[in-house]
């Protein structure tokens, strides 16, 4: 019963950093439309959903952006979380559970 518990918050805990991969992916394209003048950032919701993916973003770029600067004025940041995400932190994640429930 414990080990079907774990495994649960294990899955939850993957399922919960692929859906921040995406949301580092829509934060990113929404800054270039932005910036492109596609979107307008005057608008109300635009402005919302810009500050609702700002607030979930910015704590894990912002130390990111500090290391390494923009290349050509294209910030990377975004990508290098992405790639830690999926190479480090989901792997040690399902690993990390995978041994606590083998060890029950």
């Amino acid at each position: 019963m414990l080990t079907t518990l774990l495994a649960g918050i294990r899955d939850i805990g993957a399922t919960l950093l692929g859906l921040y991969v995406w949301v580092i992916i829509i934060a990113a394209v929404m800054s270039w439309l932005i910036a492109f003048n596609v979107i307008n950032a005057y608008q109300p919701v635009v402005r919302q959903l810009m500050s609702f993916f700002w607030a979930l973003t910015e704590p894990a770029l912002r130390p990111i952006r500090r290391w390494i600067p923009l290349l050509g004025g294209v910030d990377v940041s975004p990508i290098i979380l992405i790639l830690v995400v999926q190479f480090l932190a989901i792997p040690l994640w399902v690993t990390l559970f995978n041994s606590l429930i083998q060890a029950l």
